[in-house]
């Protein structure tokens, strides 16, 4: 099984992330894996590390002319039986060939881009009955989930702010800081928190607008801006209580990545969090863009650390069952090895 993986996203990102992850895994697995990325010298190397060759490429705009021709020579010469472009502006450089091509889409993105496509995958069951709404066959059209990282054994962080005081609850939000993840939302319900601290891990352009919301509700003290980080598993560890406020969140790897770790889950009733939470089993889910919904939510599990502790564990089960390395592993395997032509 030869299987070409082509990713043109950004330099950080879930859905680049987890392309690395299910890339390193395939390989691991047996199959004969080609990365093909937007230049990125730290993602090569990532790649580079768990035995991969990646190749790099420009995957400009529409006056790149160059990527195009150099990706179809590079698929001519790896001669893949499935090739697997993720996301639009990696589809959109597809030349045509003898292979089985795959869009994967993280997201309801506009489907124009992948007319070419032989079958489009999706990470949630709300994307692919989208897909099957926009005309794509059910024979075409597969879900298959993400998997995270197991950080039950991680150690939590140690390098916290010196300013947060031990025994106050600590929050934890996570991503990319821009609109659509609502931590403004989150900033405002912590207002009505007074115990509580928030940290959150993440750059991107919503940042100063964010800093000058908390310092107009005077919460500069209580709000920690930890920049970008590669120890999600151990700030989880580390956290009383995950919450994601997302207005628009498609899947939600934050919430895998806490109930891999072990962490209660609050979190708004987005796409991906109402489709992966049992609300009251796994998790709580509350209306998006309601702060004070935000903040009674998180009260109540604060002052319950036994129900908080048991929404903990049945999440734990839920990633063990359904978002751990080797049950999604085996489903994307067999879908490698079944699909048609």
């Amino acid at each position: 099984m030869r299987l070409a993986q082509i990713m043109a996203g950004a330099h950080l990102g879930g859905a680049e992330l987890f392309f690395e992850r299910l890339s390193l895994g395939l390989h691991r697995a047996g199959i004969t894996v080609l990365p093909i990325i937007r230049r990125d010298a730290e993602r090569a190397a990532r790649l580079t590390s768990g035995g991969l060759s990646p190749v790099e490429l420009r995957f400009g705009g529409p006056f790149d002319l160059l990527t195009r021709p150099r990706l179809a020579r590079t698929l001519a010469e790896f001669a893949p039986r499935v090739a697997m472009s993720w996301m639009s502006r990696a589809t959109d450089h597809m030349p045509r060939g003898p292979f089985i091509h795959v869009g994967r889409l993280g997201g309801p993105y506009p489907l124009r881009h992948y007319r070419h496509c032989d079958h489009l995958v999706g990470n949630t069951h709300g994307l692919v009955a989208w897909f099957r709404a926009n005309g794509w066959p059910e024979t075409r059209t597969h879900y298959l989930p993400n998997f995270v990282t197991d950080h039950a054994a991680t150690v939590p962080v140690a390098d916290l702010p010196p300013v947060i005081p031990p025994r106050r609850p600590r929050l934890l939000a996570l991503g990319r800081l821009h609109p659509d993840k609502g931590f403004d939302i989150l900033i405002q319900a912590l207002a009505a928190l007074p115990s509580a601290t928030l940290l959150i891990a993440g750059e991107g352009p919503e940042r100063a607008t964010l800093l000058h919301l908390t310092a107009t509700l005077c919460l500069t003290d209580r709000v920690h801006f930890l920049g970008w980080r590669d120890d999600a598993g151990a700030l989880l560890r580390a956290a009383d209580l995950f919450v994601c406020s997302s207005r628009r969140e498609p899947l939600g790897n934050v919430v895998l990545e806490a109930w891999s770790a072990g962490c209660p889950v609050l979190a708004t009733d987005a796409e991906g969090p109402r489709e992966l939470i049992a609300p009251g089993s796994d998790g709580l889910l509350v209306p998006r863009e309601d702060p004070a919904a935000l903040a009674e939510a998180a009260t109540t599990l604060l002052a319950e650390p036994a129900r908080a502790a048991a929404l903990a564990a049945a999440g734990r089960q839920r990633f063990l069952a359904e978002f751990a390395e080797a049950p999604v592993l085996a489903r994307w395997l067999r879908f490698f090895e079944t699909i048609p032509q």
